[in-house]
């Protein structure tokens, strides 16, 4: 599933370039937004990303578009890759960042349970 989002000056830090922290958060959100999706009536919580590594400089007025993934399902947890893609001004089409983000779907008491279908195990897909 992709979604987009516009790199506007609030989202800079004193360099002029996107703040780490606000990439991280769409991440997080565009990742929570395709596992709530996939797997609804869940309750998922995010535990892991693989990795964080900033390579590339994000510039204001940048369109990002987020192209998430399911990559594994476990029984409590599912995994999704992310690849970040600078549309607009990026000189790539290599990704500006990659990672992997992991959810656990949770008890009430905050225990891991397992996963109920997903919406194409639902649709029989």
């Amino acid at each position: 599933m992709e979604h987009r989002k516009l790199v506007l000056p609030e989202f800079l830090n004193d360099q002029g370039y996107l703040f780490g922290g606000n990439l991280l958060k769409w991440v997080d959100e565009s990742a929570y937004i395709t596992a709530s999706l996939d797997f609804p009536g869940n309750r998922l919580v995010t535990v892991s990303l693989s990795e964080v590594n900033f390579k590339n400089p994000i510039h204001p007025g940048e369109l990002l578009c987020f192209d998430v993934q399911l990559v594994r399902r476990g029984n409590t947890s599912a995994t999704y890759s992310i690849e970040v893609i600078g549309e607009k001004l990026a000189d790539t089409k290599a990704p500006l960042f990659v990672t992997k983000i992991t959810f656990v779907n949770v008890a009430p008491d905050g225990q891991p349970m397992a996963l109920s279908l997903s919406a194409d195990e639902v649709a029989g897909k």
